[in-house]
């Protein structure tokens, strides 16, 4: 089911918008710098759309971010994979894992959880609840599963982002079990990209530094699923310069304006910190911005 666990040679990225609504310029840093790492290396570039959370699916919006990519000159290898489209291999995996005791049915509501962070140590430091585990040996009487969990091992898992240097996260303490199918019935984000992931052949992936929490758990499913888990690189966050928030869809973040890709493109190169390309046309700029990346990030 899923690709040989030895790293390949050959570099496979991606980039996997949620099509909640039209790429900003925070969307467009991440996208210029997985498509500019895959083509620096000579490696394939690949599209997925991450609609498996239904209720924030926009009508339109793939067809709108797929536009604004090809008019950014950013242009994607092979099908588009959808996440909609996919329950049947999301929840053979979760049944695989279900076979081996790995995971179980939790009823607990996330005010409840809230609340036993506040009498524990508090959230992590990026807001999320710890869950401590209240269902891990079994549904207290009177409930029934809402949402299903992964068992997580125990230790700390360690990796090296390649932008960010080395990184190390107790996912057991920090996170707890976490979600793998919602209580809504909805396939949890984890559980899908993983898998994804995984199926994809993905070897490197280059994304937003708000995902860096993620790392740890991810790499933990993955290799719990027989793959092997990829490289990583967590780019900087564009934030709004009025709030101090990360610019995002639902914050409310201008679209990307299609008719002029070149200062797009240049906005999302400043803020990658790379030094200015004197480009007239955004194939030129695409050409000497992938010079300067594979200078700085060139794979052994």
């Amino acid at each position: 089911m899923y690709a040989d666990s030895t790293k390949s040679l050959h570099y496979v990225g991606r980039f996997a918008p949620s099509p909640s609504g039209p790429l900003h310029l925070g969307s467009l840093v991440a996208a210029l710098a997985s498509w500019l790492d895959a083509r620096a290396q000579g490696g394939r570039w690949l599209l997925r759309i991450e609609d498996v959370d239904r209720p924030r699916t926009v009508p339109g919006a793939a067809q709108t971010i797929m536009d604004q990519l090809r008019a950014m000159g950013l242009h994607w290898d092979g099908d588009i994979l959808w996440q909609s489209q996919r329950d049947a291999i999301y929840q053979q995996a979760f049944d695989g894992l279900t076979a081996r005791g790995l995971t179980y049915g939790c009823g607990c509501t996330r005010r409840e959880i809230a609340d036993s962070a506040l009498r524990g140590n508090g959230p992590a430091l990026d807001g999320e609840h710890p869950y401590p585990g209240t269902c891990r040996h079994g549904l207290p009487a009177g409930r029934q599963a809402r949402a299903w969990r992964l068992r997580v091992p125990e230790g700390t898992e360690t990796f090296v982002d390649r932008w960010l240097g080395p990184q190390q996260q107790d996912v057991a303490q920090a996170v707890g079990d976490f979600v793998l199918r919602r209580a809504d019935g909805l396939w949890a984000y984890q559980l899908a990209v993983v898998v994804d992931d995984a199926q994809q052949g993905i070897t490197d992936i280059v994304r937003g530094a708000d995902l860096l929490s993620s790392t740890a758990r991810q790499r933990i499913l993955a290799r719990l699923l027989g793959a092997e888990p990829p490289r990583v690189m967590h780019v900087p966050l564009i934030t709004d310069p009025d709030s101090g928030l990360k610019l995002s869809k639902q914050n409310g973040a201008a679209p990307l304006d299609a008719t002029q890709p070149l200062a797009m493109l240049t906005q999302a190169w400043n803020a990658l910190g790379f030094s200015p390309c004197a480009a007239s046309t955004p194939a030129s700029f695409l050409t000497q911005a992938t010079a300067q990346w594979a200078r700085r990030f060139a794979l052994n």
